[in-house]
């Protein structure tokens, strides 16, 4: 059928306007052209689909039959090149994105607000998932691309973009205030109560790692699975939270909470947006990444 695919649409014309000089007119080519097509057409379905008259012609019942179901097929083709226009418009379309609580809250809201303005038609499904999930999605294709935190490993055939610098801190509460200002030795944290995020998050991983470098073995009381609450636990005084700064920022500002102060500078880290080279992304998610890209703040 495939290859008769130039004939279905002169035969559409003809059957639905039920006049070969009316389907010449809206295809804009000859009536013998139009005549060749069906006939070339009856030759390949072996049947008469046409019978002329004085009046021009009317179709058989073989093609009254083979009319009802080529008709909607090409009106559903027609449907679906307006639908893929659209798409390419960004007047209708999905965008499929893997993000963590940390990285959605301090960098990609701004953007999606942004894009979301501009682009309503377009639906948004935010995949909520730390870094080692977010980069499971992307490999699957569940995903169009995805905002991570450093550090992960690198995979063949994902790429990573730096977006953002981010920062690691240590916060306590009104119990822990003979901390504050001190300058402390990173081997005081053994001898604190931690409140940490678990141990499949890219930032405890991170955390682990450095501390271990340094001679430090972190074995936290408590492991949670967003910060939001690793700073609830913190104002609560049930331990020093390790957290990213953004997260506390409000409560450092108001002295609630205070960041532990160490005479060996915690890295800084990075947010990143990956993508996955073998999988191309849809205009939406283009345009979206030039927004990203193109812009420090939106």
């Amino acid at each position: 059928m495939v290859d008769h695919l130039e004939y279905y649409k002169v035969f559409y014309y003809a059957a639905k306007y039920q006049s070969l000089t009316e389907a010449a007119k809206q295809l804009a080519i000859s009536q013998p052209a139009v005549s060749q097509s069906i006939k070339q057409l009856e030759n390949a379905v072996g049947a008469k689909l046409f019978i002329r008259t004085s009046k021009g012609v009317r179709m058989t019942a073989e093609g009254e039959l083979l009319a009802r179901y080529a008709i909607k097929g090409y009106e559903q083709i027609a449907l679906g090149e307006r639908k893929l226009a659209q798409m390419l418009d960004l007047e209708l379309g999905e965008l499929r994105i893997g993000a963590s609580d940390m990285t959605l809250r301090f960098y990609l809201l701004p953007y999606l607000e942004q894009f979301h303005e501009k682009y309503p038609g377009i639906k948004v499904i935010v995949s909520n998932a730390p870094t080692p999930e977010t980069l499971q999605y992307l490999q699957e294709g569940r995903i169009d691309f995805g905002v991570v935190s450093t550090p992960f490993e690198e995979i063949p055939g994902i790429e990573a973009v730096k977006v953002k610098e981010i920062e690691d801190i240590f916060i306590g509460g009104v119990k822990f205030i003979p901390y504050k200002n001190k300058m402390l030795d990173l081997q005081e944290l053994e001898k604190l109560p931690i409140i940490s995020l678990e141990k499949k998050t890219s930032t405890r991983k991170f955390m682990d790692a450095f501390l271990e470098r340094n001679g430090v073995a972190m074995n936290p009381e408590f492991e949670l699975a967003t910060s939001d609450m690793i700073v609830q636990f913190a104002l609560r005084n049930m331990g020093v939270g390790s957290i990213m700064k953004s997260f506390a920022e409000d409560y450092l500002e108001t002295g609630k909470v205070f960041a532990l102060r160490f005479n060996k500078i915690i890295p800084k880290r990075h947010f990143c947006v990956v993508t996955d080279r073998k999988n191309p992304l849809s205009a939406a998610g283009r345009k979206l990444l030039d927004m990203i890209y193109g812009d420090d703040e939106p």
